[in-house]
Order: C-alpha cells, then structure tokens, then sequence
C-alpha cells in the first residue's frame, strides 16, 4: 500500500506561484509514475501532470493547459513528488490530487493510489 499526502495549497492571486508537495509512505515510490489530477466545482477530474521512470530517467507530461507554467518533479531521497505551479490562473482553481501507479498511462485516471487532495484557488 501506498499513502500519499497532499501540500501546500491556498489561496494566491492570478499571475501567482504556489507549490504543491505529495509525500508518499508505505512504499518507496521512485520508480512510480506520479500524477496530478484536479477537480473544480461541477467539473470531471483532469489530468494535469505526471512524472514517470524509465532507464534513462524521469519523464513529464503536462496537459495543454498548463504546458509552460507547472513542473513536475521528485526528490526520490524524499519519497516526495512536487507541482511547481507559476503563473496561475483563476481557472486553475481546484482541489488537485496526487496519485501514484505503478504501469500504465500516465494521462489515465485508473491510478492505483490517491491523495486527500489539496485546495487551490487563484483570486482574479
């Protein structure tokens, strides 16, 4: 099993910067693909970002809308993953989740894992 544990949202003005942290115990997830999801009021969950692994090293995924503004990221020695969110927008507000899958694509919602999630909202 693994635990993820959501950081680091609140409340920023649009053109702001936050970043969001996800802590994962139970098990050591430097070879998972890690993704963030939101979700706004009356929405469906979107993709918005996923880190995975292969022998090379670590590859991102960003969806369009937020291509050039957030970063993913781990620090494997940490077990933690991070959003870096620059630039936001009032439609980034949302509650984003972490999760964390072992195969798979790293732009499906049928992770195996998921965070509480962490509120984020961007004030016009």
């Amino acid at each position: 099993q693994v635990q993820l544990v959501e950081s680091g949202g609140g409340l920023v003005q649009a053109g702001g910067s936050l970043r969001l942290s996800c802590a994962a115990s139970g098990r050591t997830v430097s070879t998972y693909t890690m993704g963030w999801f939101r979700q706004a009021p009356g929405t469906e969950r979107e993709f918005v970002a996923a880190i995975s692994r292969n022998s090379i090293g670590d590859i991102t995924y960003y969806a369009d809308s937020v291509k050039g503004r957030f970063t993913s990221s781990r620090d494997s020695a940490k077990n933690t993953v991070y959003l870096q969110m620059n630039s936001l927008k009032p439609e980034d507000t949302a509650v984003y989740y972490c999760a964390a899958r072992r195969t798979g694509d790293p732009r499906g919602g049928d992770y195996d894992y998921w965070g509480q999630g962490t509120q984020v909202t961007v004030s016009s």
